[in-house]
């Protein structure tokens, strides 16, 4: 279990019953580490500042309790973003029709990098449309993926913001 998924494991509870969805856990830096959870609101609606700062609150009473990370660290709590990395195979289902860039830690056809229109799921692997066709994308393989900013993508976001 790496860390990420271990300090994933200790918060979650307490960022869901916020009425959030844990989207990502990254730990980053090596002289002075930066913790960032990245949550959303489980309705979907917009993040907001005093948002991230309940969760940030909660998260750590939590983890100065659990005390996961050895090193002094800074916690940086915020919403996924328009562009937002797809870090669950539901993810990929939920965006489908938008673009999105995702990296493999081993080649599929030669291929490590793919950009492309986001089709869907298919069992355990992300379908995607590429200049050379349809590929599909074993999810367990995905080393980091994100929405790419398109013009498609800004106005679903706008509508969804009311």
């Amino acid at each position: 279990m790496t860390l990420e998924q271990r300090i994933a494991d200790i918060i979650r509870p307490a960022v869901e019953d916020l009425g959030f969805d844990l989207v990502r856990v990254l730990v980053s830096g090596q002289r002075r580490k930066k913790l960032q959870v990245m949550a959303e609101p489980l309705d979907r609606s917009p993040m907001t500042v005093d948002h991230c700062a309940d969760i940030s609150r909660a998260v750590s009473a939590l983890l100065d309790v659990e005390d996961p990370i050895e090193d002094a660290y800074t916690l940086e709590v915020s919403s996924p973003g328009i562009d937002r990395p797809l870090v669950k195979l539901a993810d990929f289902e939920r965006f489908a029709g938008f673009d999105a860039r995702v990296e493999l830690h081993t080649a599929v056809d030669g291929r490590r990098r793919f950009s492309g229109r986001l089709l869907g799921v298919a069992g355990d692997d992300v379908v995607m449309a590429v200049d050379e066709g349809e590929v599909r994308l074993p999810f367990a393989d995905i080393q980091k993926s994100k929405l790419l900013m398109t013009d498609d993508l800004i106005a679903a976001h706008q509508q969804a913001d009311g």
